[in-house]
């Protein structure tokens, strides 16, 4: 990938001070500065070269640029901004009243951090340190645990945002655990003092807005938002090397047209860890109009050339939209609409962790060229979490509808699956179009996927799949209406398989049939089927080992 130190992006998307300088207090005083500096105009505006920054990309800025947003703060509130150039940094203390205007042109720069077994990296600077390992640090990786190892960070502030068509490029951030070769960078031990590994990070915040500005090369998180509430992500650009951003704990959360490329980790991930020493759900939260992809290779989706990776790259491709894994606190209240995954896995929602998962509408969704199957649903029993609390979660009242997927994988299908004892709970699937690639042989039929009860949770965790739609695995009140599955080449495999499935209703369902038929049951109470194409009407009181 070519170098970035010099990119200068035109972007189609404008946008200025506005409501947010409406909002800024009309200052009466001076803020207190470096000596020299020059004193801000009276509308609130502080320009980081007046307070020493270059923008020359080679010449450290934290200090000018950390000047200047304690300017501002000290003044009672301000926009700090951010011209042309490129501002080479460590660590960036955030402060409440502050908004940040990142400029066309302008780039964030993250310097390097320390090689492993130095103490500094580029000029003698480092990152700030994490902060001291707790006693609940073991309930979720190191990432999720710290926020001041950051190049911008903010804990316990409010009334902050970020806006402007400018660029955060995490060059110098760790990505965490090496998940194969991604452009020339070096390899960072994130857990090593003054590395950094997370552009934005955020604990115990509230009245955030994020806006129109794009993140290169993110580090472990492009994004972590930890307790932060009345948050706003609103047309953000984010190609990075793991987590394009990760919503945990957080409630009352906008996120729209939101484009994120991570294929080697989870572009939209809300979580709910214990990261904060209790449990706390993420609650009452929208994503909307969004794409993610993992598709394409690092920077390419940045820089509009959208160069995929060669068919024997090996990338995990994962990119997709995922409730988990970190599931403590719990999901409540969540509805997902118009978001298209293309190159990546589909949707993820996991709880198995003690976490309530409650109360999801998915709908108007668009897949292609997935990884793995458009729906997974998992309730487990890892249980990391405190033992005296910690104890199977919920999985319950989900709807999806609208949902069209092109070129799904032939092994692993649509996967629904609970555990002995607990089930997912009241899940309706509705207007449903899925083309797979097709190809399993009789042998995958017989395939009796294990448990993995306390398995870390991913699609792939079973292996492949007996059937080519969906596997649904300990559920209870459960409805399929007008969903087609269809496959690119003949599949002997059923194209639902329900097995420990409790109330099961189908309508309008068309899918080939194989010489076994579409449906396979086993252990099935209370099953409907009527008005579909995939096999003739019927309804069993209890079923075992049966093909429809």
């Amino acid at each position: 990938m070519n170098s970035y130190n010099g990119i200068r992006r035109d972007f189609l998307r404008v946008g200025g001070l506005g409501a947010v300088g409406a909002m800024l207090p009309r200052l009466s005083r001076a803020a207190s500065m470096p000596e020299g500096a020059e004193a801000a105009p009276a509308l609130g505006i502080f320009d980081v070269r007046k307070y020493g920054a270059t923008g020359d990309g080679k010449t450290l800025d934290t200090a000018a640029v950390n000047h200047a947003i304690e300017a501002a703060a000290a003044a009672g509130g301000g926009v700090v901004v951010f011209s042309a150039g490129s501002y080479l940094c460590f660590s960036i203390h955030l402060k409440s009243l502050v908004h940040l205007r990142l400029e066309q042109g302008s780039i964030l720069l993250a310097a390097d951090s320390p090689l492993p077994g130095q103490q500094t990296g580029y000029n003698g600077g480092a990152y700030d340190a994490a902060e001291p390992k707790t006693e609940w640090d073991a309930y979720q990786d190191y990432g999720h645990n710290h926020w001041h190892n950051s190049l911008l960070w903010g804990e316990n502030i409010h009334d902050f945002s970020i806006t402007g068509s400018g660029l955060i490029y995490g060059k110098g951030l760790s990505f965490g655990a090496n998940r194969g070769a991604r452009g020339n960078y070096p390899v960072f031990v994130a857990e090593q003092a003054g590395v950094g590994n997370k552009a934005i990070a955020l604990k115990n915040c509230h009245n955030v807005l994020l806006r129109d500005f794009s993140i290169l090369k993110g580090g472990h998180f492009g994004l972590l938002l930890t307790g932060v509430d009345n948050l706003t992500i609103d047309n953000l650009l984010i190609d990075t090397d793991r987590d394009g951003m990760d919503i945990d704990c957080c409630q009352n959360v906008r996120v729209s047209n939101c484009t994120v490329n991570s294929p080697w980790d989870d572009g939209i991930c809300p979580k709910s860890s214990f990261a904060l020493g209790y449990a706390r759900p993420t609650r009452n939260l929208t994503i909307t109009n969004c794409w993610v992809t993992g598709y394409y290779e690092l920077g390419s989706v940045l820089d509009g050339s959208f160069k995929k990776f060669a068919p024997d790259a090996h990338v995990p491709r994962t990119g997709r939209i995922k409730c988990g894994t970190e599931s403590n606190g719990g999901f409540i209240n969540v509805t997902i609409s118009n978001c298209v995954f293309e190159g990546c896995q589909g949707y993820a929602l996991e709880t198995v962790d003690g976490a309530l998962l409650e109360d999801f509408t998915i709908t108007n969704t668009t897949m292609r060229d997935l990884i793995s199957g458009p729906i997974f649903m998992r309730l487990g029993s890892r249980l990391r979490g405190p033992q005296e609390s910690t104890k199977v979660g919920t999985l319950k009242r989900i709807l999806v509808s609208n949902l069209t997927c092109y070129n799904a994988p032939q092994k692993v299908s649509s996967i629904l699956s609970g555990i002995p004892g607990y089930a997912i709970e009241d899940v309706k699937l509705s207007n449903i179009y899925i083309e797979t690639a097709g190809g399993a042989t009789t042998e995958a039929a017989q395939i009796r996927p294990p448990e993995f009860e306390n398995k870390y949770p991913e699609p792939g965790m079973f292996g492949a799949m007996p059937a080519y739609g969906f596997f649904l695995r300990h559920l209870r009140n459960v409805e399929m209406s007008h969903v087609e599955i269809a496959h690119a080449i003949p599949d002997a495999r059923p194209a639902f398989y329900l097995t420990g499935v409790e109330r099961a209703d189908f309508f309008a369902i068309t899918a080939p049939r194989n010489a076994d038929g579409a449906f396979a049951l086993h252990g099935v109470k209370d099953f409907r089927i009527g008005w579909s194409r995939a096999a003739a009407d019927a309804a069993f009181g209890n079923v075992d080992g049966k093909t429809l």
